[in-house]
């Protein structure tokens, strides 16, 4: 469709060709899918590279759009499947793939659907995740993916620029929140470079950044993904409290959530923003259950230890005071006989 001459990259999209297709499909860019095309061929090329993407991989993209990071990964990649909620560009991308690619048109698959709806992909197993999020639901998709296709090893995304610092936040960043958390479970995260606006059309209001995923084992507990990401919810929920009230419906009372994060270790006066997911998980395994147990069974037993400690302080007390009476007496007794 392009009017320039052949290049060795004229398989890539450039601004010219992006425009064209977009004109030709009458493709009009929407804010409410967030939709902002790539129509540079080296951004593309090089967030490829920052993934790590070699010929054994078989990666998975989330909205595609008229194709510009699709073909690049095809240059690399084993297979590529690219999930595409937009159905005018869902119709097209496959057209566009065999026109500039047609070696390895048979190397690509396109699923027409909501990212946050697939449960499974055709093809090879997906071994990375690479893709330019829409700004609007980056968060959920990413998690969603990662949640849904444990074969994932590595994830490289573009989202906004304040979206990536949230995700790649270390405990103690006043960033530092639910985002970066739940990524955690599954992976180590780190900011990978910035994206200028002007690789983009329409041109976004916001910068971007690339966000690397390497997948890792998630944290050793007795507590499931569900149990954990809820008390990560209920402590963000109201994250300028201390994790004895934010964590109070959770456990069902303030006192209760003390004594949960005291037996996972945690001091009550903590706000969220301080815990790894490590130590979330291990609140997590305290959760006292409606009846007053633990899902160990142990949570009347950790009642009955808080209060025959707040029994023996107390007892302790008295006895100071008795021997402080006593020694009163020892003294009004030594002055009469003086």
């Amino acid at each position: 469709m392009s009017t320039t001459d052949p290049t060795p990259d004229s398989h890539l999209l450039g601004a010219a060709d992006i425009r064209e297709l977009a004109a030709a499909f009458g493709v009009k860019p929407t804010k409410q899918r967030g939709q902002n095309f790539v129509i540079d061929g080296n951004t593309v090329r090089r967030i490829v590279r920052a993934a790590d993407v070699t010929e054994q991989d078989a990666v998975v993209e989330v909205g595609p759009g008229l194709g510009s990071l699709t073909l690049a990964l095809l240059e690399v990649a084993r297979h590529v499947t690219a999930v595409e909620i937009d159905p005018v560009l869902a119709q097209h991308l496959p057209d566009t793939v065999a026109g500039r690619m047609p070696a390895k048109a048979d190397a690509f698959d396109l699923v027409f659907s909501d990212a946050m709806e697939v449960t499974e992909l055709p093809g090879p197993a997906p071994t990375a995740l690479v893709a330019n999020l829409p700004y609007n639901v980056a968060v959920p998709v990413l998690l969603h993916m990662l949640a849904t296709f444990p074969t994932i090893e590595r994830t490289l995304v573009m989202v906004q620029s304040e979206v990536a610092d949230r995700l790649a936040a270390k405990p103690g960043n006043k960033v530092y929140g639910v985002p970066s958390v739940k990524a955690n479970w599954y992976a180590d995260v780190k900011r990978a470079g910035a994206i200028g606006r002007n690789v983009f059309w329409p041109a976004p209001n916001v910068d971007s950044g690339l966000v690397s995923l390497i997948r890792r084992e998630p944290p050793k507990t007795s507590a499931s993904r569900e149990e954990v990401f809820a008390v990560v919810d209920a402590a963000f929920a109201q994250r300028r409290k201390t994790l004895r009230a934010a964590l109070a419906g959770w456990a069902g009372s303030p006192a209760a959530a003390e004594q949960a994060l005291a037996a996972a270790g945690i001091d009550h006066k903590l706000r969220g923003e301080m815990l790894t997911v490590e130590q979330f998980a291990a609140i997590a395994e305290h959760k006292p259950a409606k009846d007053g147990t633990a899902k160990d069974g142990s949570a009347k037993e950790q009642s009955a230890r808080y209060r025959a400690a707040k029994d023996e302080t107390v007892t302790d007390r008295s006895a100071e005071d008795e021997t402080a009476t006593d020694r009163s007496a020892e003294d009004e007794t030594a002055k009469d006989s003086e």
